[in-house]
């Protein structure tokens, strides 16, 4: 399509030359001791790009660092240089993150784990974070190369879903874009702002608030760790406005000795968070804390948060159970989406009672392209044009949206998803074990943890501890059980285990 006065392409990266512009003098981005300004920033970024340009050869560039200036920088300088953007899990292992590197085609590592580095096998250029990244944007001409087509990939976000293959979720400009305007306009962003990156950057390119909080023209703060104290310390001492992460980090932060009295100044800090509904106790304590929760629902494959808990002024006059239990909706589309659906078996409409079960369906400018080289699964993920999310739920009369169950056997701990049946092929590999079935159990600290439930062959003998090592040698180490049940399987007359009756039969019994 050719450009005209009343179109161009819309693209989350521009937000940065329109935030250049705007705010050049102003504090962009806090990494330890090193800040940056908006106009540092953009060249920054823009070397970045110069120097991967020729180097990536057209094929995405991969990223394995942590919550720092360098994975920031990646989301603007890898588009910039046109080619998409793969940020890596740093929790994998070094066998999942070759899959990945091998799979995606990346050209590129731009690493901080030199140990893990040294074990991957995939043939990738390999950048270190530290001096050789910088030498790289000193030596670097800055370069841009504007996106042709809004719905060109953007990047690449690998996730588990349930079959224990990761499948790379192709994000677009487009989406993007949106996908950050809404979460700007939804946590009210401004350039007052100050956010808190204590979500990683690598789940759903940080929820798209790496260009979020660029186009609000707000201050990234970088946390390479998730360490409560270093972020009470940032919290007082940066004026942090803003940040994210799964209920997990809600826990943290509430009950972390360096809590004190709070948020000082009387100052409100405004926190989203995803997952398993956060606690009415833990909703209490952050509030008073000075912590104002909003809790959001969304996939890999919606670009993070489609729905969001949006809070109506009549709910202030509810105590705060009754403020807790509003909270705990997954509530409705962000401002950029189609409404969502609730459906059953037949692809219908559910009624709007509060009681009546279906699957959530979604749609619109923020759901991805599809599966990186997986056409099948893209077309059976959204059968008749609505993506089927697996997660099973009830639409009120007033429209929110409430999460009842799901369908896919996926465990959400601390915020990651965890394939139960990718952690139970590998149990089943160890040589003494006869049957396994993985599922959730409630956690106060993560939400949900794997629960291993295991029948080892006649003869042989294995211990919790020497099952859950052989997990850990082979997966990241949040993925193993954290405890492990020796005994038979229910199963049905067919032979199918039963994994709801594991799910209710506490651990150990």
């Amino acid at each position: 399509m050719k450009h005209s006065l009343s179109f161009e392409p819309l693209s989350p990266v521009s937000f940065l030359d329109r935030s250049a512009e705007a705010h050049g003098d102003r504090i962009a981005v806090v990494d330890g001791a090193r800040r940056w300004t908006y106009a540092e920033m953009r060249d920054r970024c823009r070397r970045l790009a110069g120097a991967l340009a020729t180097r990536a050869r057209g094929r995405p560039v991969a990223v394995l660092t942590p919550n720092t200036h360098v994975l920031l920088e990646a989301n603007f300088g890898v588009p910039w240089a046109g080619v998409p953007l793969v940020a890596v899990n740093t929790r994998l292992s070094a066998g999942e993150i070759d899959y990945i590197l091998a799979h995606s085609e990346a050209s590129i590592l731009i690493h901080d784990f030199d140990d893990v580095a040294a074990q991957l096998r995939t043939p990738v250029e390999r950048i270190s974070a530290g001096e050789e990244y910088e030498r790289l944007l000193a030596d670097a001409t800055p370069r841009v190369i504007e996106p042709a087509d809004e719905r060109g990939l953007l990047s690449i976000n690998y996730t588990s879903g349930t079959t224990g293959r990761p499948k790379g979720v192709m994000y677009h400009h487009r989406g993007a874009y949106l996908q950050a305007v809404a979460m700007a306009g939804h946590t009210g962003l401004s350039p007052s702002s100050v956010h808190l990156w204590t979500l990683p950057m690598f789940h759903c390119n940080g929820w798209c608030f790496p260009w979020a909080v660029t186009a609000a023209g707000a201050t990234h703060v970088c946390l390479p760790r998730m360490d409560p104290a270093e972020v009470w310390r940032l919290i007082r001492d940066e004026r942090v406005t803003h940040l994210n992460g799964a209920p997990t980090v809600l826990s943290m932060l509430a009950y972390a000795p360096e809590a004190g009295d709070g948020v000082p100044g009387g100052r409100v800090v405004r926190v989203a968070t995803g997952g398993a509904p956060p606690s009415p106790a833990i909703l209490r304590r952050m509030a008073e804390l000075g912590f104002d929760v909003t809790h959001l629902y969304g996939l890999t494959e919606t670009f993070g948060p489609a729905m969001i808990c949006d809070w109506r002024p009549e709910w202030d006059a509810l105590d705060v159970d009754g403020q807790a239990r509003m909270k705990a909706r997954q509530g409705v589309a962000n401002m950029v989406n189609l409404t969502p659906r609730i459906v059953d078996a037949d692809g219908a409409d559910v009624p709007a009672d509060g009681r009546t079960m279906g699957e959530i369906a979604l749609r619109g400018n923020t759901v991805m392209l599809g599966y990186l080289k997986d056409p099948d699964a893209t077309a059976a993920a959204a059968p008749d044009g609505w993506f089927r999310t697996g997660d099973l739920g009830v639409r009120h009369p007033d429209g929110y949206i409430e999460l009842r169950d799901r369908l896919k056997d996926v465990i959400i701990s601390g915020g990651e998803n965890i394939a139960s049946v990718e952690v139970e092929q590998v149990i089943a590999d160890h040589p003494a074990v006869l049957e396994v079935a993985v599922v959730a159990v409630p956690d106060d600290h993560w939400g949900e943890i794997p629960a291993a439930y295991v029948t080892l062959k006649e003869g042989a003998s294995a211990t919790e501890e020497q099952i859950i090592s052989y997990v850990r040698s082979r997966l990241a180490h949040f993925k193993a059980p954290k405890s492990v049940t020796f005994g038979d399987l229910p199963k049905t007359s067919t032979g199918k285990i039963q994994k709801y009756v594991l799910r209710g039969r506490p651990p150990g019994e």
